[in-house]
């Protein structure tokens, strides 16, 4: 039975990754701030409480995952504001940054010793970080924490290969969830099904490696 962990789990993606996985046969770790009706329906180990952009706090917050081995790490949280030129918030900048990029550097970090010898990260990115597919502008925070977070998830590709760990870089699409008041154009539960592909397609040739769901390789 694999040991899986998700965070951002009570609802959108993340709910329907936990769902998957749990249909899988996998042991569930399901992180998030506060639990949803229906991730609590799944039957899943639900982990409560977990605020991402309180970094000094996030040890204590993990603490129901202390001595638990991990097979797969999905780090799904996110959150999305929107600045433009004229309308800079810097707070809402840091917030992402926060959230988006530092957040899952460090729950990998202080995760390391639970994470096995073959195990996988995986990290829900966006396309919205990428230099080469920028076309619209905008989105500051957004696009700079995304893009931080894949540079981030590179380096972690590097330093986790010794270990025989791989990480996988994914856009899920432009998803119907709360994010974009479900304006997507894919539902999150076939978002969930090509993003389990991927990582099932995971391996050390090809760690590091940014990804469309739909299985295109993305731009830089």
């Amino acid at each position: 039975m694999q040991n899986v962990v998700i965070t951002g789990a009570n609802r959108g993606i993340g709910l329907e990754l936990t769902r998957i996985y749990q249909q899988q046969g996998c042991r569930v770790w399901a992180l998030c701030r506060q639990s949803s009706k229906e991730l609590d329906e799944t039957g899943v180990q639900v982990v409560t409480g977990v605020e991402l952009s309180d970094l000094d706090a996030l040890p204590g917050m993990i603490h129901p995952l202390q001595g638990v081995t991990i097979d797969l790490l999905i780090h799904n949280a996110g959150i999305l504001r929107n600045e433009s030129l004229n309308q800079i918030n810097v707070s809402t900048i840091e917030q992402q940054f926060k959230v988006n990029a530092v957040a899952p550097l460090v729950l990998t970090d202080l995760l390391l010793d639970n994470l096995n010898s073959g195990a996988k990260v995986a990290l829900v990115t966006s396309r919205m970080g990428s230099m080469g597919d920028n076309g619209s502008g905008g989105r500051y925070g957004y696009r700079m924490s995304k893009a931080a977070l894949n540079a981030a998830a590179v380096s972690l590709a590097h330093d986790l290969k010794p270990r025989n760990i791989s990480v996988t870089i994914l856009h899920p699409g432009y998803v119907q969830t709360g994010m974009v008041d479900f304006r997507g154009e894919v539902s999150a539960q076939s978002s969930a099904q090509r993003l389990v592909q991927r990582i099932e397609a995971l391996n050390l040739d090809n760690s590091g490696t940014f990804w469309h769901a739909n299985g295109e390789v993305l731009p830089w």
